[in-house]
């Protein structure tokens, strides 16, 4: 796979607007500021692929990426308390239908800030993708921001506080800053690019 050959397609920030899917939709899912966009163009080997802001909140549509054969789904943030309750309602409505309209989603990459235990709204996303049976691995971020003992600590207790959610689930520790653990998403890429 070629993954210089990707490129913006398209956003949308209601339900009715989003495109038939024709291609498997690969998705990056996960809060405010928890370093999505960061790890999208990390891992894309692009700076500014997907818009990065210092403000939490700002993706605020579902925008789609053309890599070859597949597509790579930014999913919009959740969990920033400053939204307010029409904006809330907005999401979860265009989440909802996202994912409960049949689409090719062969996987959804659940990213959780490694530095702190996953939040009610992660574990919330989690029992929604576990409850529909969408597969997903679990990518924490911000690895680089531990020490190793701290590392260790943190990777240890995952398991043990996501209980079933992270059973038979890999878990991927990555760092937008230095690039580990993008490998691994990019050969979840690949493979799943190769079976169409």
């Amino acid at each position: 796979m070629n993954f210089n050959n990707v490129s913006f397609e398209c956003a949308f920030g209601t339900s009715e607007q989003l495109v038939p899917s024709t291609v498997p939709e690969i998705c990056f899912s996960g809060r405010s500021n928890v370093g999505k966009s960061s790890l999208i163009n990390k891992t894309l080997g692009r700076k500014s692929l997907a818009r990065v802001s210092t403000k939490p909140g700002k993706t605020v549509t579902v925008n789609f990426y053309k890599l070859d054969n597949v597509r790579i789904v930014d999913l919009p943030g959740y969990g920033y308390a400053k939204v307010n309750f029409d904006e809330r309602k907005r999401w979860s409505e265009l989440m909802e239908n996202y994912f409960r309209t049949g689409r090719n989603i062969p996987i959804v990459f659940q990213l959780i800030d490694m530095r702190h235990p996953a939040t009610e709204f992660d574990i919330s996303m989690l029992q929604f993708l576990k409850h529909y049976g969408i597969s997903y691995c679990i990518v924490l971020t911000k690895s680089d921001k531990l020490n190793k003992t701290e590392y260790n600590e943190r990777l240890g207790k995952f398991s043990e506080e996501l209980g079933d959610l992270a059973d038979g689930v890999q878990i991927i520790p990555t760092s937008a800053s230095n690039g580990s653990g993008t490998d691994t998403i990019k050969s979840i890429i690949t493979e799943i690019s190769e079976r169409q």
